[in-house]
């Protein structure tokens, strides 16, 4: 401890100065390293490097994929998920590695109004599952501020029992404003899951209710969430998400809400009478399950293996995931396209002053479009 002229000179603030000479403190002010030290710089470098990870090659990547190595595959999905341009290639070099490895895992896509226990869901789900012996991971997305893009990426802190499971992995990640609540990353994500062992993979969608198909377009089963007492009967006539659904599912069906719970899955049975299956060949029934007991989720689970292995022999499940990377290549295709127009700075720096125009209220919108297309087709095609 510091002797008392010491003491005196750097003693906390809010210390009664009746007791400063009391030294039975917990908190002491303590004097800083003066700027310009060479070793002081030295011993800081020192700390920084060895705090850094070391940078992995490609190899290196896909044989810690291969091996289940978690430190690993979460650096390659950063590398799959980030925007420069200098972790592109080595992403899709990555991807094109480890596919052979891949497409051995069931994909359960899973959406539903905020709220319904998604995530409760998904972890007693995921600990059952996990304490079978399989292998899950949890691809959860969160939704992204418009305004900061900024995402709280709470899942894994929500999902506390299922993260402490050794054979689970959860990966949240930012929705980033894509359409449908699932990163603009997601399929190689998916992909990468798989190539580590992952025998499980469960999307966890943002939920908004309106659109959804992006999720239909990477899993094999897809299931909607719903509660009781939010307006469900309403939600029910909104055709097109339960359209794409495989599984109605009514949570919390336990305490005094259980009763409720079985009406609305009868309601939600009559409902699914005029709905054309989502998936030929199998017909789409609402259940009920509760994720704070566990009732139900069992037997939901038996429904996803029946749907898989219909669906793996009468070969609908091949036929899907080739329409689905066919889907993929064709919105890569549309992603390109858009970066090729917007990031062109010959047509970027004129449109900026043809949209100018348009909030001067100088030009119509459809004039606007017409001068747009013209000078995108005059940049690309001169």
């Amino acid at each position: 401890m510091a002797d008392k002229e010491q003491y005196d000179t750097y003693k906390p603030e809010w210390i009664d100065e009746d007791k400063k000479a009391d030294k039975k403190y917990a908190s002491f002010v303590m004097t800083g390293i003066e700027e310009g030290g060479a070793a002081e710089h030295r011993i800081a470098a020192h700390a920084t490097n060895a705090a850094r990870p070391p940078k992995l090659t490609l190899d290196d990547y896909v044989q810690g994929i291969l091996n289940f190595d978690r430190m690993v595959l979460s650096r390659a999905i950063t590398v799959i998920e980030s925007n420069a341009e200098k972790h592109f290639e080595l992403g899709q070099e990555i991807v094109q590695r480890i596919l052979p490895y891949t497409g051995r895992a069931v994909r359960v896509g899973i959406t539903g109004v905020p709220g319904a226990g998604k995530s409760s869901l998904i972890e007693t789900l995921g600990t059952m599952l996990c304490r079978r012996g399989h292998k899950v991971a949890v691809l959860a997305v969160d939704p992204s501020s418009t305004v900061s893009r900024g995402s709280l990426l709470g899942d894994k802190t929500r999902m506390e029992q299922l993260s402490k499971e050794p054979n689970a992995f959860i990966r949240p990640s930012p929705s980033s404003g894509t359409l449908g609540g699932v990163t603009r990353k997601s399929r190689e994500t998916l992909l990468l899951a798989e190539a580590a062992g992952f025998d499980v993979i469960l999307v966890e969608t943002v939920g908004v209710g309106q659109s959804e198909t992006t999720v239909r377009s990477m899993v094999d089963f897809f299931m909607t969430v719903v509660i009781t007492g939010a307006g469900d009967d309403l939600q029910g006539l909104k055709k097109g998400i339960l359209e794409l659904a495989d599984a109605i599912v009514v949570n919390k069906a336990d305490g005094d809400n259980k009763q409720k719970a079985l009406v609305t899955r009868t309601d939600y049975e009559q409902i699914l009478h005029y709905l054309r299956p989502a998936t030929e060949g199998w017909v789409t029934h609402a259940y009920t399950c509760s994720a704070l007991t566990a009732e139900g989720v069992a037997e939901l689970w038996a429904t996803v293996e029946d749907f898989m292995a219909q669906m793996r022999e009468s070969g609908l499940l091949e036929q899907r995931r080739q329409q689905q990377n066919l889907t993929w290549v064709r919105e890569m295709t549309d992603d390109y396209v858009h970066n090729l127009i917007y990031r062109n700075p010959q047509i970027a720096g004129p449109m900026q002053s043809i949209e100018q125009q348009v909030l001067d209220g100088q030009i119509s919108p459809t004039g606007a479009l017409r001068q747009l297309i013209e000078l995108i087709e005059k940049t690309l095609y001169q």
